[in-house]
């Protein structure tokens, strides 16, 4: 007790230290813990007055959470208030603390992309967004709202959806996308370069919401085909322009007079939070992006939207000139600066008062709270399914406890080389992937009874180690230290045996052993000779079914990575002038070793990016050593 008042008053003391340091100066400013991990990113006009604020009024349970988890304070002075704004971004983006306002999904959204540095570009949905001479449209909220605009681009306007640098396939004829008119089929030179670059360059300008340039352009090629008494070619025209006006219509919500704008609205309630973004490009209501937000701090809607924004356009190719956005919103002189650098030119961040952006703006009010209204309900419906799964779960195994967490242990092998084993967390019937943990088995590959054994065995080991480290050590692991109310493992009663061996001091702890046999679902207890089977409809099943599945699909992506990395190292990592770039550019042609073993020279030289001469030297050293 002595030693923890003394660490406490020792951090107090240190924080206290580091904000007398800080200066009377715009700039950015880190809480981190003991461990050095970034809790908190903020931006203020003076460092010292906004840090103060923090600790002056420490109400709210995100507040008192920060501080009782800060242990280090950092600081950046920069020239402006912008120049913090953009800093704070950036931070943001590479350390994601956990009191910031955030973006609730981890992966990448998807972007549309187009390749200008081919001589025929390719228009293909993507979640990368940094290669260089790429144009990039997003971010979109939804993986479907993105191929649904691919599909209307290829109606409307002609473009290769074939892959690598140069158009065609090795047989030398168009495919079907010409024969349905979806390509002008460069590839055999029914379509120039400049007539290509021409359904490109309307591309982007659909994409950029040049709708009214984009009406004219095809209007007048109608025309011009006509007059040319090219009746087929301006047929072609006029269904195109059918379609960009029957879009445009449908999609029309003002007169164009509104211009191209983004409405941004924000719902906040408790640590959860939706922003909607409706795109208005010409008076057309382009796109709507929805996305749910991440806010630990249960921060007010006006300081959401501020950070919101800046993380929306930090990754948006397109920032436009004006931008709605809630009364609430602070610091709108500072944000549109920021913007403003971004865009190279000026962007006015303002509240709408009246007229027809007001009437957007109302819109996207309502569509987030409607939005964040409908995500609690499917949250508190998902948590009370889960609660009734844990319950009968317990009951069927007469467990004394809700098995809060679950661990369940698969094995995965392929004769006897890189045989590996996957250790998956449940808690909550959620599944924790932070605590997911492999094992590459060391003994008895072929085994499985052994393999199981030993995998068991080392995790009651690093369960015993991890409880005489201390949490503040590097090598401590929260996923060995804790311990489970239940562990599976994948197999039937030879696999249940063997990991009962391993795991007595679990059980002298209360912890529940089971394993679940594939076959017809049988769940078997230690000591019990007859499986329990439980109803398909039953969610205690489904619930043991999905945790086994998940331990199997983290076992097999485990053991085809480390088969893949051998079968690669040894057919791929010789070969002269191939680098780590050329080895992937191979794989990504040719699909498997086998099959790049097996290709010609002609295939060798038609890949593309590779050098002509490099090709020839690989079919050569192939071939010798072969």
């Amino acid at each position: 007790m002595a030693t923890a008042e003394t660490e406490s008053q020792s951090r107090e003391e240190r924080l206290r230290a580091q904000r007398r340091n800080l200066p009377d100066a715009p700039g950015v400013y880190l809480f981190r813990d003991d461990k050095r991990r970034v809790l908190y990113v903020g931006k203020a006009k003076s460092l010292r007055k906004r840090v103060a604020g923090h600790f002056s009024n420490p109400s709210t349970r995100g507040a008192s959470g920060l501080l009782g988890e800060m242990g280090h304070i950092e600081f950046i002075v920069t020239e402006t208030e912008a120049e913090a704004l953009l800093a704070e971004q950036n931070f943001i983006r590479e350390y994601r603390p956990r009191y910031n306002v955030r973006l609730r999904d981890d992966k990448s959204y998807p972007y549309i992309a187009i390749s200008l540095d081919e001589d025929f570009p390719r228009i293909y949905f993507t979640r990368e967004k940094h290669r260089r001479n790429r144009a990039y449209f997003g971010p979109y909220s939804n993986a479907k709202r993105v191929r649904e605009t691919l599909d209307l681009l290829g109606k409307v306007f002609q473009y290769r959806t074939c892959d690598g640098a140069e158009p065609g396939r090795a047989s030398g004829s168009p495919c079907l996308d010409y024969f349905i008119k979806r390509c002008g089929a460069p590839c055999v030179g029914y379509q120039s370069k400049e007539e290509y670059r021409r359904s490109i360059d309307a591309v982007v300008g659909f994409l950029s919401g040049r709708y009214r340039q984009i009406e004219r352009e095809l209007e007048h090629q109608m025309t011009e085909a006509a007059a040319a008494q090219e009746f087929e070619q301006a047929a072609a025209y006029r269904n195109r322009l059918k379609s960009v006006r029957h879009l445009l219509e449908r999609q029309r919500i003002s007169n164009s007079a509104v211009g191209t704008l983004d409405a941004i609205a924000v719902a906040a309630e408790g640590t959860d939070a939706n922003a909607q973004v409706f795109q208005v490009r010409d008076g057309v209501l382009a796109d709507r992006q929805s996305f749910y937000l991440e806010n630990e701090a249960g921060r007010d809607e006006g300081e959401v939207v501020e950070e919101f924004v800046l993380q929306y356009y930090a990754t948006s190719p397109a920032v436009p000139p004006q931008i709605l956005v809630p009364r609430s919103t602070g610091n709108l002189e500072t944000i549109a600066e920021a913007l403003a650098d971004r865009r190279g030119t000026h962007v006015e961040v303002r509240h709408p008062e009246r007229g027809d952006k007001r009437r957007i703006f109302e819109l996207a009010e309502r569509n987030a709270r409607l939005a964040l209204d409908q995500d609690r309900l499917r949250n508190e419906h998902r948590r009370v399914q889960m609660v009734e799964s844990l319950e009968i779960l317990q009951a069927a195994l007469g467990m004394e406890t809700l098995p809060m967490r679950i661990e369940c242990f698969d094995i995965s092998n392929l004769g006897a080389t890189h045989t590996v084993a996957s250790m998956v967390v449940f808690e909550g019937a959620g599944p924790k992937k932070s605590d997911y943990r492999r094992f590459g088995i060391r003994e008895a590959a072929q085994d499985d009874f052994a393999a199981m054994n030993e995998v068991l065995t080392r995790r009651m080991g690093q369960y015993v180690q991890q409880r005489e480290r201390s949490p503040h050590e590097r090598s401590y692991d929260p996923s060995f230290a804790s311990v489970p109310a239940l562990i599976v493992i994948d197999g039937g009663k030879g696999q249940l045996a063997a990991g009962m061996r391993a795991l007595e001091p679990f059980r002298d702890l209360g912890v529940t052993v089971v394993s679940l046999a594939k076959r017809i679902e049988e769940i078997f207890l230690p000591g019990r000779s007859d499986p329990i089977v439980l109803p398909h409809s039953s969610p205690a099943l489904q619930l043991l079914q999905r945790v086994r599945d998940e331990a199997h699909r983290f076992a097999i992506e485990f053991h085809r990575g480390r088969r893949d990395k051998a079968m690669t190292r040894s057919v791929l990592d010789d070969l002269p002038g191939v680098g780590p770039a050329r080895k992937r550019l191979l794989l990504s042609h040719f699909g498997t070793p086998e099959r790049f073993l097996a290709a010609s020279r002609e295939d060798l030289e038609s890949v593309p990016g590779l050098p002509g001469k490099t090709a020839r030297d690989i079919y050569e050293y192939v071939n010798k050593i072969r």
